[in-house]
C-alpha cells in the first residue's frame, strides 16, 4: 500500500534538469540580470563592476531583476573571476577587454601561490547573495549559480581571454605550468561549487566558453577531462555550456545533466541520438538585439517544438547581449511559456 506524502513537488527546473516529465518547458537566460535591463543599470549607478558586484545586498538585487518577466530561475549575479581572486590573483575590469589579471600566470612558481582550496570567506560576498537571494524568492524559484571551467579561467589566469593562438604558443612553451594552473583551478573549482550546493543553491552551469575554438584533441586534452573531474567531484545538477557547443559527443560523456546548445546544433536530432540527454537552448541570442518581438515569438515557439517539452530547458545560445531590447526579452519568457 502506497503512503501519502505532504512533500511538496521540486521547482519545474529542477525537476526538468533530472530529466523528469514536466507539465511545461521551463525558461530561464544567460546574463539575464545585466545591463541590458534598465532596472540593472539604476542599481549600478556609478558603480565600478567589482565594486557593484562585490557589494551582497546591490547584486542580490540585480540577481532578482528578471523576476519581474517570469523566469523558472534565478542565477546569481557575480563575475566569473571570483574563484580566481578567492585563489590569490587580482583582476581589474579593462574597458573592450574584460578580466585582466594584475599578474598573470607565467611559471611554475606562479602556480604554485594559488589556493587550491580558498576559504569560503575569500568569496563571502557570493554566499551573501545566495543567502538573500534565497530568502526572498523562497522554495518555489531555483537559484542557480556558476563557475568557469579550468580552461577558459586559465585562459583569464594568463591574461590571454579568448586569444587561442598565444594560448596555443604558451601551452607550447610552458606545459607543466599550464597542466598545474588546469590541475589546481579545477580542484578548486570542485570545492566552491560543493560550498555553493551545500549552501542552497539548486544547481550550476560550468562555462568553458573559450574552449569552443579547440581543435578535437585540444579539447580532449585541456578540456574534456576537467569537465568529467569536475562534475563527478562537485555532484549536484549540472549544466555544460561551451560557445558553439562543436565536441557534443564529448560533452554528452561529460556526466553533467544538462548540455548547453548554440543556434548551428539541430535540438530535434540531438534529442533522437541522446534521448537520455537534457538539452538547454537554443534560441539566437542576436535576434533578442536585432529582431522584433514577432521575431523572437516565432524562433521561440520552434524551439519549444523542437524540444518537444521533454528534456529540454529554454534558453538562449548565448548569453544576453548588452544591446538587447527589453521587450523581446518579455516575449521571450512570455511565449515560453505559453499553453
Amino acid at each position: 500500500m502506497e503512503v501519502a506524502t505532504n512533500r511538496p513537488k521540486a521547482p519545474l527546473l529542477v525537476r526538468a534538469l533530472r530529466g523528469e516529465k514536466v507539465e511545461r518547458t521551463p525558461v530561464w537566460a544567460m546574463r539575464q540580470a545585466g545591463r541590458w535591463d534598465p532596472e540593472f543599470r539604476k542599481l549600478r549607478g556609478s558603480l565600478t563592476f567589482y565594486e557593484f558586484s562585490e557589494n551582497a545586498e546591490l547584486s542580490a538585487a540585480a540577481s532578482l531583476c528578471p523576476l519581474r518577466f517570469g523566469v523558472d530561475a534565478i542565477i546569481l549575479f557575480y563575475d566569473i573571476t571570483t574563484l580566481a581572486v578567492s585563489m590569490g590573483q587580482k583582476f581589474d575590469l579593462v574597458p573592450q577587454r574584460g578580466p585582466v589579471p594584475a599578474k598573470p600566470i607565467r611559471t611554475r612558481a606562479d602556480v604554485e601561490k594559488l589556493e587550491s582550496n580558498p576559504d569560503p570567506s575569500t568569496y563571502q560576498h557570493v554566499l551573501d547573495i545566495l543567502r538573500i537571494v534565497k530568502r526572498e524568492v523562497g522554495p518555489e524559484i531555483p537559484v542557480l549559480v556558476f563557475a568557469g571551467a579550468p580552461f577558459t579561467m586559465a585562459a583569464y589566469q594568463t591574461g590571454m581571454g579568448k586569444s587561442i593562438d598565444k594560448l596555443r604558443e604558451f601551452i607550447r612553451t610552458n606545459e607543466s605550468t599550464w597542466s598545474a594552473l588546469l590541475e589546481k583551478t579545477s580542484c578548486a573549482t570542485v570545492e566552491f561549487l560543493r560550498e555553493l550546493m551545500r549552501q542552497g543553491a539548486a544547481a550550476y552551469q560550468l562555462f568553458d566558453s573559450w574552449a569552443g575554438g579547440l581543435i578535437p584533441s585540444e579539447y580532449a586534452q585541456y578540456a574534456h577531462p576537467y569537465h568529467e573531474e569536475i562534475f563527478r567531484s562537485a555532484g549536484g545538477l549540472s549544466i555544460l555550456f561551451v560557445m558553439d557547443l562543436p565536441y557534443v559527443d564529448l560533452a554528452a560523456k561529460s556526466g553533467a545533466n544538462v548540455i548547453s546548445l548554440g543556434t548551428a546544433h539541430d535540438l530535434a536530432a540531438l534529442k533522437m541520438t541522446y534521448p537520455d540527454l537534457v538539452f538547454q537552448g537554443n534560441v539566437d541570442h542576436m535576434l533578442l538585439v536585432h529582431g522584433k518581438p514577432d521575431d523572437v515569438r516565432n524562433a521561440t515557439r520552434r524551439c519549444r517544438k523542437e524540444g518537444s517539452g521533454v528534456h529540454h530547458v529554454l534558453n538562449l545560445d548565448h548569453g544576453m547581449d548588452p544591446n538587447a531590447h527589453v521587450e523581446n526579452f518579455e516575449t521571450f519568457i512570455a511565449t515560453a511559456k505559453e499553453i
